[in-house]
Parts: C-alpha cells; structure tokens; sequence
C-alpha cells in the first residue's frame, strides 16, 4: 500500500493532487498539512511514507529551508517539491538540496500522473528546462550544511526569527519560558557560527527565493 504526504496551503491544489494519487493508486493513504508546523509533526508521524509532495511556499518556511531540514531529519524520506515557480534556477536548487523531483503546478493531471509515477519508482524528475542549469553556489551549499546540524525546535526558533518575531513572541508561541528560546539562540549562533541575530537570519536566508539580495525582519 503506497502511503502518501501533501504539504500545500492551498485548500483546491490538496484536492487535485488527491485526486490524481487515487486514480493511479487507489489504495493509497493519503495524509496532509496546510503549514510547517503540522508537515513536521507529519513527517514524524510517518517516517516510512513512500513521498512527500511538498510546496515551496509553505507558510512558516524561508525557500528551500523545510526541505533542507526535513532531508536531515528524516534522509529516507522521499521528498518532491511542488510550486507554481518555474523559474529553472528554483527547480536545480531544489534537487540540490535533496529533492528527488519539482512538479510546477501548471501541469495538467496526465503530466502530473507521469511526474508521481517516475518518482515512485526511483526516478528523479524534473522540467526538461532545469536540465542543463547550474546548481547551488558555495555559499548556499554551505549555508545548508549549517542548517542540518540545529535540532527541529532549535530549527523552527530560527524560521520563526527569521519572520521577524522577538523572543518573547516565539516563547509564547512555543509555550516555553523565554529563557529557553535565549538558550536555543545561544545554541543556533553557536552552530552557525553567527554573531548575532542578524547574521543567524542572512545564514537562513541564503536559502530564500531572492537572487542576491537577503531581506532582514523589519
């Protein structure tokens, strides 16, 4: 039995993607998230999934870092990235960063179809416009291999920074005292090797959608 994870937000691309798994494989469970948090709490769920379907522009997540994240926490998990971005730089970044396949969401059911049967079966797929485009640079690759060494709460302390959130925010949020999240920012600082919030941030950023320029919280 094929056991499947959708992480979109969108309410009507959930339901599409449903239906197009039930058609090809009408045994298959399927479980869902519409927001970083509840993905991770899913991923932890069902380590063994077959595929996870995830958007790129979940709510919660800073471009490529629920997928860089998710790789480390959970590396057997296959993960295919969906998005209505079909910019062919977006598409070789993903695959490395770990992504076995990125399904831009203007295909129609059959592509679609196609798309979900060659990843099943251990394929990497991808828009033949990605195929020849250059991947990550140094910085980012680097930027990456930071990221995987935080725990998931020290992880998601710096996604929640990085939205611009003060600590005592994120304690609230967490439901944890305020002393917690300044350890788990001494910690995160520690690991990447930043001085301060700042620099914490422009490290995670380096994993954003922007080009060249990394945009700080107000």
């Amino acid at each position: 039995m094929t056991e499947l994870l959708i992480a979109d937000d969108h309410p009507l691309f959930r339901e599409a993607l449903r239906g197009v798994v039930a058609r090809l494989y009408p045994t298959a469970q399927i479980f869902e998230a519409d927001r970083v948090a509840a993905l991770y709490q899913l991923a932890e769920a069902h380590p063994e999934a077959d595929l996870l379907l995830l958007d790129l522009d979940m709510p919660g997540a800073v471009g490529f870092s629920a997928l860089v994240h998710l790789r480390a926490t959970h590396p057997s998990l296959p993960i295919v990235m969906v998005s209505a971005h079909e910019d062919p730089r977006f598409i070789r970044r993903a695959v490395d960063h770990g992504a076995l396949g990125y399904i831009p969401k203007s295909l129609d059911s059959a592509q679609l179809g196609q798309a979900l049967e060659a990843v099943l079966e251990g394929e990497t797929w991808i828009p033949h416009i990605a195929h020849n485009t250059p991947g990550v640079d140094q910085d980012e690759r680097h930027a990456a291999n930071q990221l995987k060494e935080l725990t998931p709460q020290q992880f998601r302390v710096l996604q929640m920074v990085s939205t611009g959130q003060l600590n005592k925010q994120i304690a609230h949020e967490l439901d944890v005292s305020e002393a917690t999240i300044k350890a788990h920012m001494t910690a995160i600082l520690r690991k990447l090797g930043a001085s301060n919030r700042t620099q914490a941030v422009l490290i995670a950023n380096r994993l954003g959608l922007q080009d060249t320029q990394y945009h700080l919280p107000a």
